[in-house]
């Protein structure tokens, strides 16, 4: 087990051993802020969509080729990250794609075409994927420095970012504008950023000395092969939150004859079941490890899918978005913290790379699935996808940054 989950007190080590713990303190309140802000804006865009795609004239297939510009953009952008945030440092790569976010997320309001929509979605999509990888980055680091795991708090933070992102944006929707509301998400966004990224810019990130020297050696084969093991479940966990998001409510009001505002309660159910899981990862990892928590959330996970797609009564679907919510909770940071403790920056990029691939392939695999068979079987490739998170967890269990 990595030392980092054995280690319950925080005790800076090894190179910038000499950064006092409140500097850790403030380095952690200002890295979940960038955090938060990112699940903020991007949900204040989502939000948004309908209203764009009137102001455009985009057809859905229109819509759907746009919106392929934020893929795109975060895929190759988070493939570059990694680099960047090895030569100019990930804090402020960090700042500076965070800034870049908040500018970006004004222009698709002021497009008139498809076309012109999705180029401008080309640059917020590299800007949300470039904070990502950096702030990630920034985050590994951090653990490593604090030696306790709470690499699960920042990602509770993207998700009441996200939540509270998504409810400002429904109650302003109907009395703003989407050129008004974007852009006061960017001043918003500036303001943040400009308050949390002095404390990121006036502090390097802490590497301990194992951290260090692993990054100075050049990955061998067995280390690339774990990054890409981590990146593989990064990927399953991420293939089941982007099959909820599109499918969920789906599967509850046409497979279980659910009311509308009933289906709605699905994901709702999923994000806030995920958002209370992180919010207790910390602990669980301390008290279980990392190999269990995997291993036990994908378990978990693949139980609450199966309940969820297969249940023929709306109540019991319902219970099983929620449990699968609590078993992908912490999947997902634990693989991005694994793959950053052994190889760095390069690592995250690695992993996030995949994950977000995964969440880009979920909706239309499920989708081609249940045009064969039908939804709710289509909807157990994500139970089978967890299950196989769980076992490349415990493949993986033995895996150490001291081994990279």
């Amino acid at each position: 087990m990595p030392l980092l989950n054995k280690v319950r007190t925080a005790a800076p080590g090894g190179h910038g051993s000499h950064t006092a713990a409140p500097t850790l303190s403030r380095l952690r309140s200002a890295l979940t802020v960038f955090f938060a802000l990112d699940g903020f804006l991007f949900a204040g865009w989502v939000v948004r969509i309908p209203a764009i795609k009137q102001q455009t004239g985009a057809s859905a297939g229109e819509l759907g080729l746009a919106l392929l510009g934020v893929s795109a953009g975060a895929v190759v952008t988070m493939v570059f990250t990694g680099r960047l945030c090895r030569r100019f440092g990930s804090h402020p790569v960090t700042v500076a794609c965070g800034a870049l976010m908040a500018l970006a997320i004004a222009l698709p309001p002021q497009t008139h075409s498809a076309l012109a929509l999705g180029l401008v979605l080309l640059v917020f999509g590299a800007a949300y994927g470039g904070v990502n990888v950096a702030m990630n980055s920034a985050a590994v680091d951090l653990v490593a420095a604090l030696r306790r795991p709470v690499m699960p708090s920042f990602h509770a933070a993207f998700s009441l970012g996200g939540m509270v992102g998504a409810g400002v944006g429904a109650l302003v929707a109907g009395n703003l504008s989407a050129t008004s509301h974007l852009l006061a998400l960017t001043g918003f966004g500036l303001v943040v950023t400009v308050l949390a990224g002095r404390v990121l810019l006036r502090h390097p990130a802490p590497v301990p000395a194992s951290t260090s020297q692993a990054r100075g050696r050049r990955l061998d084969g067995r280390a690339r092969r774990l990054v890409l093991l981590f990146g593989a479940i990064a990927l399953c966990t991420a293939y089941g939150e982007g099959a909820m998001a599109d499918w969920g409510a789906l599967h509850l009001e046409q497979d279980l004859a659910a009311a509308p505002g009933i289906a709605a309660v699905g994901y709702s159910l999923f994000a806030l079941a995920m958002t209370a899981g992180r919010l207790s990862g910390t602990a669980l990892l301390e008290r279980l490890g990392q190999t269990r928590t995997l291993v036990a959330g994908g378990l978990t996970a693949c139980a609450g899918m199966l309940l969820g797609a297969l249940a023929p009564q709306i109540w019991l679907a319902l219970a099983g978005f929620a449990v699968m919510g609590l078993g992908l909770a912490n999947i997902f940071p634990v693989a991005v913290a694994r793959a950053g403790s052994l190889a760095g920056p390069g690592g995250v990029a690695a992993a996030s790379t995949l994950g977000y691939g995964g969440m880009l392939l979920g909706p239309p695999a499920i989708g081609l699935i249940a045009e064969w068979a039908s939804l709710p079987v289509a909807l157990t490739t994500v139970a089978a996808l967890a299950a196989g998170a769980a076992l490349i967890g415990y493949t993986a269990r033995h895996a150490t940054a001291t081994e990279a």
